[in-house]
């Protein structure tokens, strides 16, 4: 078969198949508001994993999986729609030395952001977490979890996340089995623990996760059907002295509606509205965005 056929044929079988799949669960707590395709002509920019706003839903720091940190200022329509990024800063992700780090040390896949303006970013491959008193500066090493070691090389610690408690949360992409729910480990006082689990419902893998002004635990979830690309979910947990106490799923998208969605910060809008944004890694592939996503919680 000729190229040109091939091209042809490719989007029109990815429509059928768009087609043919579910509905976006938007009666489950969320409702869409808007979304952003987010562009700069810069060798630095793309493959952003973890997203961290201020309390307004403006201020941005985001990390990407090859080593940098860059922070800005999201301009919002009436709406609350995204329909400007200026970005402020790039700085590489330095290790303890103050160098800039090797690639297989790169893959940074979470962020948290402490009240203190203190960063926190969560590394892959090598699994790690390090704290940096501002993007520029050297890492400082958090102690590592006896279970780090026990990660798979390429589902390591995706998600991270600073409780009301001032403690730090983590979890990685993958629980090692289907049937298995994906652990959750607590730093706080210079220690780890392992304090709760999360349930593993379906194959959505957790990618990012975010505490709310609410006080409640958010987990962005990711599913990856090669051809059929992506869906994407949002899970919120409200937990107890001895762990969840209850579990709503705030949306479950179709395949194909978002990009690779892996950042998420939650905070809530001028209305009073808890607001979801979202950021999707772009995985250096042409073919693939960056983009800005928001949800409105429906309570």
């Amino acid at each position: 078969m000729q190229r040109g056929a091939v091209a042809l044929k490719t989007p029109f079988l990815l429509l059928i198949a768009l087609l043919c799949l579910p509905l976006p669960s938007l009666a489950a707590g969320a409702e869409f508001v808007g979304r952003y395709r987010w562009d700069v002509a810069d060798p630095r920019y793309g493959g952003f994993s973890a997203l961290e706003l201020d309390a307004g839903g403006t201020e941005f720091t985001a990390v990407s999986d090859r080593g940098w940190i860059t922070r800005g200022r999201l301009t919002r329509d009436a709406k609350g729609v995204v329909t400007h990024v200026a970005t402020r800063t790039f700085d590489t992700l330095k290790g303890p030395d103050g160098r800039r780090l090797a690639p297989r040390f790169r893959d940074a896949e979470g962020i948290a952001v402490g009240r203190d303006g203190r960063i926190f970013v969560s590394f892959e491959i090598e699994h790690r977490i390090w704290r940096y008193d501002t993007p520029g500066d050297a890492a400082t090493a958090l102690p590592a979890a006896p279970a780090f070691g026990r990660l798979q090389k390429n589902a390591g610690l995706e998600a991270l996340a600073i409780g009301p408690d001032g403690a730090l949360y983590t979890m990685p992409e993958r629980s090692g089995a289907l049937s298995r729910p994906f652990p959750v480990y607590r730093f706080a006082g210079g220690r780890w623990t392992q304090p709760f689990t999360l349930s593993r419902r379906g194959s959505f893998l957790p990618v990012g996760a975010d505490f709310g002004p609410d006080g409640r635990l958010y987990l962005l979830e990711r599913r990856f059907d090669g051809l059929f690309g992506f869906a994407s979910r949002v899970r919120r947990f409200t937990l107890g002295e001895h762990g969840v106490t209850e579990e709503d799923t705030l949306f479950s998208s179709f395949n194909l509606l978002h990009d690779n969605l892996e950042g998420i910060a939650v905070w809530r809008d001028a209305a009073g509205a808890i607001r979801l944004t979202m950021i999707s890694d772009d995985n250096f592939i042409a073919v693939q965005h960056t983009e800005f996503v928001d949800y409105r919680v429906i309570e």
